[in-house]
């Protein structure tokens, strides 16, 4: 009797230390992760400076650069164009320096402290008509966008990745073929996707990018996780879409050529924002996480 005793005390003694044992593991990867989670460090940098603008004749622009790859994916960015559609602009915008990145002749800043817990968000301005994708508030890469023309203007606000197809065939006509597609608003059928870009907001509400940028994209975001047809389980990658574009003005990105910053989205703009949807994003980012682990 005593034996069974003293058997059931040290089976006692023993699980209540692994118990504590294991809770003290699980408190102590609750820490770390909470320590991880809030020591994620923006490492600012400045954009490089000294770079000016200069108006082009494309025609003569294309006959002395068309085989420099580099120079000519800057101009291209600049002018919100793509190679297709740059020789039938008159004139074009082109630096004085071809030495930096494109991120630096672009618009958007390079971090954003504010939203640094939120994973992936891509940021579309209606204003520039260029676009950043962020990765826990640390741009991971930009480039320029055609949207909607002014009688289908594209709908701005916070939106969610959905469904993706590398190629489908546009609502509107029959006969457009998008490659890298991701819809982003499935009723009204609007998505970012590779099509001409003219360098002038021209589509029928959708988002346009150079096939590069398309692609980029399309493997970087996440679709949707559904329950069934009707019930979304998890979104995908936020996007939020946000301004206006004047439709009677000449070009934005033609203010460069007096002045080198005019278009420069501040960090503080985008962190104001994004302010209002952080809470939300966060938390349809958990609940992502949660969802993708069981599958």
């Amino acid at each position: 009797m005593k034996r069974i005793t003293l058997l059931f005390l040290s089976l006692t003694v023993l699980m209540s230390v692994v118990c504590c044992k294991n809770n003290d593991t699980q408190k102590q990867t609750d820490s770390q992760n909470e320590i991880q989670e809030d020591t994620i460090k923006i490492v600012h940098r400045d954009k490089a400076k000294g770079i000016e603008y200069n108006l082009e004749s494309s025609k003569k622009w294309l006959q002395e650069n068309k085989t420099d790859s580099l120079k000519m994916q800057i101009v291209l960015a600049v002018n919100r164009t793509d190679k297709a559609s740059v020789g039938k602009i008159d004139s074009i915008i082109v630096p004085n320096t071809f030495d930096n990145k494109v991120e630096d002749y672009l618009p958007f800043p390079l971090q954003i402290e504010a939203i640094k817990k939120i994973s992936k968000i891509i940021i579309f301005s209606y204003p520039t008509q260029t676009f950043a994708a962020y990765k826990n508030g640390t741009m991971v890469y930009t480039g320029p966008t055609n949207m909607g023309r002014k009688k289908d203007p594209t709908p701005t606000g916070l939106f969610y990745t959905n469904w993706k197809a590398e190629e489908t065939t546009s609502t509107f006509n029959d006969e457009w073929d998008l490659k890298w597609n991701f819809n982003i608003e499935n009723k009204l059928g609007v998505g970012f996707h590779e099509y001409i870009l003219p360098g002038y907001p021209a589509s029928h509400s959708c988002l346009r990018l150079q096939e590069k940028d398309a692609r980029y994209l399309y493997d970087w975001a996440e679709q949707w996780v559904l329950a069934d047809k009707e019930t979304v389980k998890a979104k995908g990658t936020p996007v939020l879409v946000y301004g206006s574009y004047d439709f009677d003005a000449p070009k934005p990105w033609a203010k460069l050529i007096t002045k080198p910053d005019a278009l420069e989205i501040s960090e503080n703009e985008l962190a104001g924002l994004l302010e209002p949807h952080v809470n939300e994003i966060l938390k349809e980012q958990k609940n992502s996480e949660n969802i993708r682990l069981q599958l």
